[in-house]
């Protein structure tokens, strides 16, 4: 533990301590795969009823599928919600609820306007295969606080994004760093109990292999896959005894269980639901990252390319009650301060119609929502145009989002760098300016 906590702080460039006064310990990012539409959710613009079905009254860009119909109003109402007023779609009638303790971001941009690259956009920094996820870059600078838990977990609702597990990797980080993936079932983790006869024998076979692998490592020196290899055999070791602990809920009230939605009546939500449990759960326990994707509602993702109206409500049916509850729930245990909850998608729609029901890939302006510790709550910043198309004010991009999540953890996204390829490398690249306004 000891040399784990020495190699972090070595990281850091620091010994022992952040970079400066962290204001959370953990994040929670609720990753919206495929793209919500920002105008049918976080950013009303009236100005879609009055051209609803004529052709779009502004210049266009290219799009993914260039099958451009007219401009498409909202099928949903928007109301004013909390002391803030912060207008919520009829689409999250629960997390409407909790606005007073969200910072909105309208104003969120992407490089990329397809799913695999923006992907690796959103959780790398880059839109290049093979770079460190978010996750990773941050179990690199911090460490963990659970030994018998990986540092960064995902936890699969059900569908990986498009990029596949290289959104979670680590990439040129040492490969201990990667995100664990974690199913919604009650075996997230494939051989989480020993076929050994005794706990005495299994950890015989585990000592020769180490001893096996020591003596390797002897003759070639420094290997990272051989070191992680190391290290991962003996963290799943103690997994055995906390990943079933993790999962079994028997510890968890009624009243909890029903405000999650684990007795709902719709599949998706009680799956969702048990998701947003665990990630509670897990940062309980002192995870450093939790990322959830979202399950498989019989639509490609939040990717409405058409019937974008069933499309998000099932989608929004799923996820807004867990998620609601997830806020509450950390609150009332007084861990809503020491936790980063961020909700958002790769990029968002078109505020004109995909053929005559659904909406298109949108990069130049779209929604995401933070929540917790050093958070603003009740704030709306940046904004687009009369359409919801473009950005007009306070500009966003994904390094400015990766930098704000960095500090709030304690770390100067500046110095938190891995020499690879005959250069520092970092997260934030040679960008990234921290989102100030939006903190409190």
């Amino acid at each position: 533990m000891l040399q784990r906590d020495a190699a972090a702080s070595d990281k850091l460039g620091l010994l022992g301590s952040p970079h400066a006064s962290p204001k959370v310990k953990s994040v929670i990012f609720l990753y919206m795969d495929g793209g919500p539409s920002q105008v049918d959710t976080f950013d009303p613009k009236p100005l879609l009823k009055k051209y609803d079905g004529q052709p779009f009254p502004a210049e266009t860009e290219p799009t993914q599928f260039n099958n451009l119909g007219g401009t498409l109003a909202s099928p949903w109402n928007f109301k004013q919600h909390g002391e803030s007023g912060i207008p919520v779609s009829d689409l999250f009638p629960n997390v409407a609820k909790h606005v007073d303790d969200l910072a909105v971001i309208r104003s969120m941009t992407s490089n990329f306007s397809e799913h695999t690259t923006a992907n690796y956009f959103l959780h790398t920094g880059s839109g290049l295969q093979g770079r460190p996820s978010m996750g990773a870059w941050t179990t690199y600078g911090l460490g963990s606080e659970n030994d018998n838990l990986p540092g960064f977990v995902v936890l699969n609702g059900g569908l990986i994004p498009p990029g596949g597990l290289d959104n979670f990797n680590s990439g040129f980080l040492p490969a201990a760093f990667q995100g664990s993936i974690f199913a919604a079932s009650d075996t997230p983790v494939a051989n989480i109990k020993s076929r050994d006869k005794s706990p005495a024998a299994q950890r015989s076979k585990l000592d020769l292999l180490d001893k096996l692998d020591q003596l390797t490592l002897d003759k070639v020196g420094r290997n990272d896959q051989m070191e992680s290899a190391i290290a991962n055999y003996e963290l799943a070791y103690r997994m055995q005894s906390a990943v079933p602990d993790l999962m079994d809920l028997r510890d968890e009230t009624p009243g909890t269980l029903e405000e999650y939605g684990l007795n709902h009546s719709y599949e998706h939500t009680k799956t969702f639901g048990r998701l947003c449990l665990l990630s509670r759960r897990l940062v309980e326990r002192g995870v450093r990252f939790v990322e959830l994707t979202v399950p498989h509602v019989g639509h490609d993702r939040w990717d409405q390319h058409s019937n974008l109206k069933d499309g998000h409500e099932k989608n929004c049916l799923a996820v807004d009650q867990p998620i609601a509850a997830l806020l509450a729930d950390l609150k009332r245990r007084g861990m809503l301060d020491s936790t980063l909850v961020v909700w958002g998608g790769e990029f968002g729609r078109t505020p004109f119609a995909q053929g005559k029901n659904g909406r298109d890939h949108n990069p130049y302006g779209f929604s995401m929502w933070l929540a917790g510790g050093g958070v603003k709550g009740g704030t709306i910043y940046g904004q687009t145009d009369e359409f919801g198309y473009k950005v007009l004010e306070n500009r966003v991009e994904m390094h400015d989002l990766h930098a704000t999540i960095l500090h709030l953890l304690g770390v100067d996204h500046k110095r938190l760098t891995f020499r690879f390829s005959g250069r520092d490398m970092r997260l934030t690249d040679v960008h990234g300016h921290i989102l100030h306004d939006i903190l409190a």
